[in-house]
C-alpha cells in the first residue's frame, strides 16, 4: 500500500460517522390504541426527528412528545404532527434535556392518549 492509498482510506474511514448523518438515538415506532405508526424517529441534542419513512395513520390533534419507560410526559410536547408521513423536526421545549428520556410518543392531547411510541436506544 502506498502513502496516498493509506491515507485515502484513512480519510473515508475516519470521515464515515461525519457522512452518515451523525444520527442520535435511533428508535422505530410502533401504533398504540389501534392506531397504525411505523418508522424511525431520532432524539438528537437539539429536538426529535422523524425520518423518511414515517407513516401514521391519522387521528384528530396529533403532537410529538418524549416519554421515559413507558410514562408520556406532556411537559415535552413539541408541537402539533407536521405530516403523516416523512421527515419532520421538531425542537425541544426549553428545559427538556434529551438524555432524560427513552421514547418518542406521537400523542392524541384531544382525547390523552398514545397514537404511536419508538423506544430509543
Amino acid at each position: 500500500m502506498d502513502r496516498r492509498t493509506f491515507l485515502a482510506s484513512t480519510l473515508a474511514v475516519t470521515a464515515l460517522p461525519a457522512f452518515a448523518g451523525g444520527h442520535g438515538r435511533l428508535g422505530s415506532f410502533s401504533g398504540l390504541n389501534g392506531h397504525i405508526t411505523t418508522g424511525t424517529a431520532e432524539i438528537a441534542a437539539d429536538g426529535v426527528q422523524l425520518l423518511d419513512d414515517f407513516t401514521f395513520d391519522g387521528a384528530p390533534d396529533p403532537k410529538v412528545a418524549l416519554g421515559k419507560d413507558g410514562v408520556y410526559d406532556p411537559n415535552t410536547l413539541m408541537g402539533a404532527l407536521e405530516s403523516n408521513t416523512g421527515a419532520s423536526k421538531y425542537a425541544l421545549p426549553a428545559g427538556v434535556n434529551p438524555d432524560d428520556y427513552n421514547e418518542v410518543y406521537i400523542w392524541c392531547e384531544r382525547f390523552n392518549v398514545g397514537l404511536g411510541v419508538a423506544p430509543v436506544g
